[in-house]
């Protein structure tokens, strides 16, 4: 079973559009799979906008079975799902021992789906803490702008530092160029940079696309929403990318 959590410390880079087109393009090619929000924010349950009853915090905190607060968005497709009551979640969590691996206990039992994606809020908190921990692999949406890769910089330093300091060994193993504008300069220099950087790692970029930020008004993944667009075809590419990589 692959889990992946995708993160990067800076807003506006396109996670949660990357884990619900990814999740949504895996579902469609037949691969079970798990979306969980780690974002207080609650980005993916506002993007499906599906009925719960149960969603993070009751498994964290209330010790409610993961199956217990999981929701069918689509065939193959489903989610755990988050809401402001996480912040709440962290809070109580911050004065318990073994904090930082909490999720991973909680979500020892699940086996049942071929791919976990955890997308996590835009920060290093320790939701995110406990994210990298149970997925051991990060997938990083960059956006094309400098500060996207200050960002990146401050990610890995903290991976890092997890590794070091709770003898863990979590690696980087996609990295995501988003926003992508083959008309500007940054966007061909902020690419080059991260190829250099992350050799092989780099997938195809996702290319800016109007039709990417409507679908989550519809409450559709792009393959729904605009299946013939520039969005589909990228994360399409994005989908085949991950499933090659095993």
């Amino acid at each position: 079973m692959k889990k992946i959590a995708i993160i990067n410390q800076k807003g506006g880079t396109g996670k949660t559009t990357t884990a619900v087109n990814l999740g949504g393009g895996l579902a469609l090619r037949g691969y079970k799979t798990l979306l969980v929000d780690v974002d207080p924010q609650g980005s993916l349950a506002t993007w499906f906008d599906p009925e719960y009853e149960r969603s993070l915090y009751d498994m964290l905190v209330e010790d409610e079975t993961p199956d217990s607060c999981t929701v069918e968005v689509r065939e193959n497709l489903y989610l755990l799902p988050s809401d402001k009551t996480a912040a709440q979640a962290e809070k109580i969590l911050t004065g318990q021992t073994s904090r930082e691996t909490m999720l991973m206990r909680r979500m020892s039992d699940v086996d049942n789906y071929d791919i976990i994606i955890l997308d996590c809020p835009p920060s290093l908190s320790l939701l995110n803490q406990n994210a990298l921990i149970y997925a051991k692999k990060a997938y990083l949406p960059v956006s094309m702008d400098y500060l996207a890769l200050v960002g990146v910089r401050n990610l890995l330093e903290n991976i890092r530092q997890i590794n070091k300091i709770l003898d863990r060994d979590v690696r980087v193993s996609l990295v995501i160029p988003t926003f992508y504008d083959k008309r500007t300069n940054e966007s061909k220099e902020i690419y080059d940079t991260l190829k250099e950087h992350f050799d092989g790692k780099v997938t195809e970029p996702i290319r800016t696309n109007v039709r990417l930020s409507e679908s989550s008004s519809y409450n559709k993944t792009i393959f729904e929403y605009a299946p013939n667009s520039h969005g589909a075809e990228d994360y399409s590419t994005l989908v085949e990318r991950v499933i090659e990589n095993g």
